[in-house]
């Protein structure tokens, strides 16, 4: 049996990560980003995130890393300062095997101790595996915004949980 461990991400990790999101973008399952992601782009984006907005690592014992997560502003506005949106990936290969729920339950427990109150998501209505999920965890679904998003020229309903 293989073990994983969770932990905050690092310089390091993008190339992990930027493949790892990049195979999300093609999947079309769980973002409407559409244009890939270079490692430039995605060492950007971790570097410029504040101090409470960690990004977490799901690694096995090789250290290699098959999933990430994220904390994620909300609103900018500080009457929001205690709720967080999250994204949360895993590669291809070791999707349905249980590191979603390994990583979800860290970056909840990372959220907590950061201070975050509440932490919301947006997710594609028809992404059932990924709102099984979050429902296992506790969150619920809020509302749908229908045809709220374009991707591949197509509107998508996109559920509040």
């Amino acid at each position: 049996m293989v073990n994983y461990n969770v932990r905050i991400a690092h310089q390091h990790d993008i190339p992990f990560i930027t493949k790892i999101y990049n195979e999300g973008i093609e999947d079309r399952i769980a973002t409407l980003e559409s244009k890939l992601k270079t490692e430039e782009e995605m060492l950007d984006w971790l570097k410029d995130r504040s101090g409470r907005h960690k990004v977490l690592v799901i690694e096995d014992e090789k250290n290699t890393v098959h999933g990430w997560a994220s904390l994620n502003v909300f609103n900018s506005r500080c009457c929001y300062s205690g709720v967080v949106d999250i994204s949360i990936y895993i590669s291809r290969k070791m999707r349905g095997k249980g590191l979603g729920k390994l990583l979800l339950r860290s970056l909840i427990q990372t959220a907590k101790d950061e201070g975050f109150h509440k932490l919301v998501l947006s997710t594609f209505k028809t992404n059932e595996a990924g709102q099984k999920l979050y429902k296992s965890l506790g969150f619920r679904e809020v509302g749908t915004y229908e045809k709220h998003g374009i991707l591949d020229g197509k509107w998508i309903d996109i559920t509040i949980m």
